[in-house]
């Protein structure tokens, strides 16, 4: 019978997306899961993990150790994304009842696909660690925007880090965040327009180049797209670039015909309400009102702003999902969606001119490129 605590465990990999962002510490402080193992392929970071998470059995096959722990529970922590397709599909196999997945999910929409459809025959559940979307404050944010705090929905603009990893990467790493909170506010997204562009100029076959931690093909750097969706005429617009000096601009803008909402990301995000028009012509931020999980202009109540808090409410949503049988609060669905708004990309200027989403080619957009 199926019932608390669940069996559980975490696959990493030390030296290849080793942990994720503490994936594997939301499980271990999950009382409704009893955390039996762990998987890594190298000893000296197996050797850390069971000690850090108190286990006292360790694999380096993650197969072996789901074929003889048979978890109902397991966190895919890697960063890393070049495993996530084989360990989620590893998983449903071996009849895991729910998965919860280090962010971005996948390379292609393809291997979203082999994950999603193994999930599906297996009545498996995926959790994306999507932080943001189950923040306290993004809560009150959806409830200001109902509430029409700021009037209609005029449009959204997101930013990436805009680190060294500005451009192609920056967009599949910190976009993939970006992309899911365009949803949440949104909706399915319905096309891309974009631009990218490498040293001023379209990029052409010879700038694809292999993406770092297993991202898969990249190109550009300086990306600039906009998103239409189903049911609004709300367009969000996305860009990215590799600036000569790290800008930190990665946050969310909310544009409505009476004022604005600013936010960043993760689980307590930095946040405001502009009671204004105008937006950013606001002299100063004097009148910007901050926004907590209490509400505009309230104290902050929560303490815990770190990841760890928003993957434990990740996981309890995910074991409360698989117990009533309903989606995750933020599902493999939706990291596939995220997944294939970043790749339309590379799609749109390939083929000069928007393309509709879904993406018709599963196969990643850069492949074959200039064949």
């Amino acid at each position: 019978m199926f019932q608390a605590p669940y069996r559980a465990a975490v696959i990493g990999r030390t030296g290849r997306g080793n942990y994720g962002h503490n994936l594997d510490l939301a499980f271990a402080a999950e009382p409704k899961l009893q955390l039996l193992a762990v998987a890594d392929e190298d000893e000296g970071g197996r050797a850390q993990a069971t000690a850090r998470l108190g286990v006292e059995r360790s694999y380096a096959d993650y197969r072996e150790m789901l074929d003889r722990e048979r978890p109902e529970f397991v966190a895919v922590c890697p960063r890393w994304l070049d495993g996530h397709r084989d360990m989620v599909i590893a998983c449903a196999e071996a009849g895991v009842r729910g998965i919860f997945l280090e962010k971005p999910m996948a390379p292609s929409p393809a291997d979203c696909d082999a994950m999603l459809n193994a999930c599906d025959a297996a009545h498996t559940k995926i959790a994306i660690a999507f932080q943001t979307r189950v923040s306290p404050i993004f809560a009150q944010i959806q409830t200001l925007i109902a509430d029409g705090a700021i009037g209609p929905i005029l449009e959204l603009r997101g930013r990436g880090k805009e680190d060294r990893r500005g451009g192609g990467e920056d967009l599949m790493v910190l976009g993939s965040h970006t992309m899911d909170l365009f949803r949440a506010l949104l909706g399915d997204a319905s096309w891309c327009f974009a631009r990218v562009l490498d040293s001023g100029q379209p990029i052409g076959p010879e700038q694809v180049r292999d993406g770092a931690e297993g991202i898969g093909p990249l190109a550009g750097d300086r990306i600039d797209a906009m998103y239409g969706f189903e049911n609004t005429p709300v367009v969000a617009h996305f860009a990215t670039s590799r600036p000569e000096k790290p800008g930190d601009r990665f946050d969310l803008r909310i544009f409505g015909e009476s004022g604005a909402i600013f936010m960043g990301f993760g689980w307590l995000p930095e946040a405001y309400l502009v009671r204004d028009p105008r937006w950013s012509a606001v002299p100063d931020r004097s009148s910007w009102e901050r926004i907590t999980s209490a509400g505009v202009g309230q104290p902050e109540p929560l303490k815990d702003g770190g990841l760890n808090a928003g993957n434990r409410q990740i996981v309890a949503d995910l074991i409360a999902a698989v117990e009533a049988d309903r989606p995750p609060l933020v599902s493999g669905a939706d990291g596939r969606a995220s997944i294939e708004m970043i790749l339309a990309t590379y799609a749109s200027q390939r083929a000069g001119a928007p393309v509709s989403l879904p993406l018709a080619t599963r196969t990643h957009p850069l492949d074959g490129f200039g064949s």
